[in-house]
């Protein structure tokens, strides 16, 4: 705006006493980029059919922009004569866009995907959407030849539209990857759509004269309905109609004619929708004049205006003078008198035996177009060609320009004010955070005692106490990175409940006290196990965007040791089969590896033949990953090195003397225990009738007891999960159950996770209550998390835990739980589950954390319930 009114102001003060122009826009000089590289359109207006992943979301589908992954992605391969998968922009407003400009997937040499084709759908109103074709009927756009270079194309003819869908095209099965741009400027004639007769034909010479509207969007038969061509594409036709601006295409394509044998009422009437009610000043007619050919432009034309329900009892009538003289083709102003409408029907009578018109314009209370003068408010764009009857002319509504400048005027006053109120709140905010760390810094302790728990199980109410360990391996999420660098700030969760709406401190002076301290704090309890303050918790930055465990640091220490204790394993010998999934610093493959028994400790058997491949998991960090990323991965190497336990999935080899780093990992052959369930139907007689795959109750019983004893194992050694379900336990032979951590990176499970404002990722139907509000992360917080994946067993994964409550009324259940005022929501009693395993599930969710039991008691309760 500064641009147009600084440098153009003097230009259209000129323009203004000059009066009245040619103001059609010109496609020659719109072409200017729409805001997908520059950042004007938002992330909310950018939406696909699907993404492959989190980091290819629509929101990273701008050209030249390098966020995320590099580019968006569908979920699946795009297949031949497939239009499945789309790309679709929100412009919020009409536009007139005259350029697209494509990218694929290059990622810094990471990823190598592009889109070689695609179509083009749009929409006016959302509703209905218009496959764009050229001027020679075809749709299939030419796309990208690499992963880097940007193609541009020019729409031939332009489109009119608020929506715009890319949709890949591929004449085989691929993968494709597609960063975009829109080029144009602001359609500010407000016209929707006109309704017409359908163009004739004339006969010249012998020879056929086609003067239909062949680029019309609507629907055409006798006529022309609901859509917009030709007398809106911004080409004015030649004093010749014979010829052309376009070339290879018929004579009279620049023009829609009609013949008076055709209209025994001698005129022809066509009705105009506009996208609101405006002020109307003037319509403009270009119309061809060859008399001698008997063309002319219309004598009179007489018009009618709707702006509610009903039209007009009186027209308005404009009779131009007819010229015999001059063969040129020329636009015809009218005068609409400041009438009020939303649709305007004019009735333009023969003055010859036939009458053609090439573009048709409006002029309102916004009208400001964009020709040679102005750009628009996204900025600059590509060089522009000057085309064969442009018109380098801006034209601004003369009865509004004092109205605009009061308005542009106050809209700058309003957006200081705006500004100031801005930064006096956050000065504000700063102030009283610096203010409640203060108060809480004095009122809390450093205190990490530890209590006896009783947990009782049996309906013969037997008890036992014991000392479980709480290891707490954060207060704050400013502390963790539990699934990625933007897995923090649960303030934004916390003041979505009205008594959090302060400060999350406050919520945690209700809660157990944590360590004010920030130096290293351990306590032994009763057991003989450390317990430490969350200052000494390392968190492994991993290639799915989080840490498997959290891990105390002595802990570490004590485990790492100095050398890495697996094997070095040759590359060559694995052989990739499909990916399990991706996150910010690495991906996860299926492979199957050769002579893998040779590199594995010999207290550990596949129980298969030594020429058998093995099938394993890879997580591989990519090349580029920062030093820190390196670092945790190694590290993450040295401490699954030495997790040797029966249900935990084993790291076998690694791949490190060379990029990309790589650890090899058991996998087992019926995949996660959440689509194992799924597959298969629980005993009984529906599934004698379907005949399907059934799992009996004694062996969801024997998984739920390995689950429990692969985190008993952990929660021994202080570790503390952080996503534990279904989807993170492995299936192997005779429902053998293995804990891994890399569900969160598979695209299937992205449901799972809950992620606030695009930034922090958070399995919530899975955590605990302190978890969700506080930060807190203990063995607590992984026992509610194993009595929502218990849960998930018994009902064989056929629902989402809470599928009843959308994501924000889970975290308000949350605030329940913490208020614990008998209104908290639980999870409903599986049709298979007993009585006593519901009881330890309603164990596992108590408020109090010290009330939980801990795996040590679960696990045993569950081996006895099986004798």
């Amino acid at each position: 705006m500064k641009r147009l009114w600084g440098t153009h102001f003097p230009l259209l003060i000129l323009l203004y006493l000059l009066g009245d122009v040619t103001s059609q826009v010109n496609p020659g000089v719109c072409r200017y980029p729409l805001g997908m590289s520059g950042g004007q359109i938002q992330d909310e207006d950018i939406s696909a059919s699907s993404q492959w992943s989190e980091s290819t979301a629509a929101r990273y589908g701008r050209l030249d922009f390098e966020e995320g992954d590099g580019a968006w992605c569908p979920e699946i391969t795009v297949e031949p004569d497939s239009l499945k998968e789309f790309l679709q922009i929100d412009l919020r407003s009409l536009h007139f866009i005259t350029l697209v400009g494509t990218q694929g997937r290059h990622a810094g040499g990471i990823g190598n995907e592009f889109a070689q084709m695609y179509k083009i759908k749009y929409s006016r109103d959302g509703s209905r959407w218009i496959s764009w074709r050229n001027r020679q009927g075809k749709q299939v756009i030419e796309g990208n030849r690499n992963a880097y270079d940007i193609m541009l194309k020019d729409l031939e003819p332009p489109i009119i539209a608020r929506f715009v869908r890319f949709m890949p095209v591929s004449d085989h099965s691929m993968n494709v990857c597609m960063r975009v741009e829109l080029y144009g400027c602001e359609w500010l004639d407000g016209l929707v759509s006109y309704n017409a007769p359908a163009g004739e034909q004339m006969s010249l010479e012998g020879q056929p004269v086609h003067l239909n509207d062949s680029v019309y969007d609507g629907a055409v038969i006798y006529s022309m309905t609901e859509g917009l061509g030709q007398l809106t594409d911004g080409m004015c036709g030649l004093d010749d109609f014979t010829h052309s601006h376009v070339y290879n295409v018929w004579p009279g394509y620049d023009y829609v004619g009609w013949t008076n044998e055709s209209f025994p009422n001698g005129y022809v009437e066509i009705m105009f929708e506009f996208d609101r009610t405006r002020n109307f000043t003037t319509m403009k007619v270009h119309c061809n004049n060859m008399f001698m050919n008997h063309i002319k432009a219309f004598r009179q034309v007489v018009c009618y205006f709707r702006s509610e329900a009903d039209w007009e009892a009186t027209p308005l009538s404009f009779s131009p003078v007819v010229d015999d003289v001059n063969p040129s083709a020329r636009f015809i102003t009218i005068s609409l008198a400041n009438h009020m409408a939303s649709a305007i029907k004019c009735q333009f009578y023969f003055a010859d035996a036939w009458m053609m018109f090439s573009e048709i314009t409006f002029q309102s209370d916004t009208a400001m177009y964009n020709t040679t003068l102005a750009p628009p408010k996204t900025g600059s764009g590509p060089p522009t060609s000057t085309q064969p009857g442009d018109d380098p002319t801006h034209k601004i509504d003369d009865s509004n320009t004092r109205i605009l400048i009061v308005c542009l005027v106050a809209i700058i006053l309003i957006l200081v004010a705006i500004i100031v109120i801005i930064l006096w709140r956050q000065v504000w905010q700063k102030m009283l955070e610096k203010a409640s760390r203060r108060m809480l810094d004095d009122e809390l302790t450093a205190s990490l005692s530890l209590q006896s728990e009783t947990f009782a199980f049996s309906h013969n109410n037997p008890t036992s106490s014991s000392a479980p360990s709480e290891q707490e391996s954060s207060s704050t999420y400013e502390r963790i990175f539990p699934l990625g660098p933007d897995y923090q700030e649960p303030s934004r969760l916390i003041r979505m409940l009205p008594e959090f709406s302060h400060t999350s401190e406050e919520a945690a002076l209700t809660s157990t006290a944590v360590t004010a301290s920030k130096a290293p704090t351990a306590t032994v309890a009763q057991d003989g196990v450390p317990h430490y303050a969350e200052a000494d918790i390392v968190n492994l930055q991993g290639v799915t965007g989080g840490n498997t465990y959290a891990v105390p640091a002595l802990t570490m220490d004590l485990l790492s040791g100095k050398d890495v204790a697996v094997e070095e394993f040759p590359r060559k010998l694995l052989t990739f089969k499909e990916k399990l999934g991706e996150g910010q610093f690495g991906e996860v493959h299926l492979c199957e590896a050769e002579g893998m028994q040779e590199f594995i400790d010999e207290d550990f058997s596949f129980n298969i033949s030594d020429n058998q491949p093995v099938l394993v998991a890879v997580k591989m960090l990519r090349a580029d990953a920062n030093k820190n990323a390196r670092n945790d991965f190694l590290k993450e190497i040295k401490i699954m090195s030495r997790l040797k336990d029966p249900n935990i999935i084993r790291l076998l080899a690694v791949c490190i003397c060379s990029d990309p780093l790589c650890m090899i990992t058991e996998y087992m052959e019926n995949g996660d225990l959440n689509q194992f369930l799924s597959r298969h139907e629980p005993e009984g007689q529906i599934a004698l009738i379907s005949n399907a795959t059934t799992v009996s109750y004694s062996n969801l019983r024997y998984m739920a007891t390995q689950i429990a004893s692969g985190m008993r194992y952990l929660s021994s050694l202080n570790f503390v999960h952080r996503d534990l379900a279904t989807r993170n336990c492995l299936v192997g032979k005779n429902y053998t159950i293995k804990i891994a951590d890399f569900g969160m990176s598979r695209n299937l499970y992205s449901g799972d996770y809950y992620r606030i404002q695009g930034r922090a990722v958070l399995p919530i139907r899975w955590m605990s209550w302190e978890s969700i509000l506080l930060g807190k992360f203990t063995t607590a917080s992984d026992m509610w998390a194993f009595g929502v994946t218990l849960w998930e067993t018994l009902t064989f994964c056929k629902e989402q835990p809470y599928s009843q409550l959308t994501d924000e009324q889970v975290i308000e259940n949350t605030g329940e739980f913490f208020r614990d005022q008998k209104r908290q929501i639980y999870l409903p009693q599986p049709v298979l589950c007993p009585d006593s395993l519901y009881k330890i599930m309603l164990c596992c969710w108590r408020r109090n954390t010290k009330e939980r039991p801990s795996f040590q008691e679960i696990h045993r309760v569950l081996l006895e319930s099986q004798a």
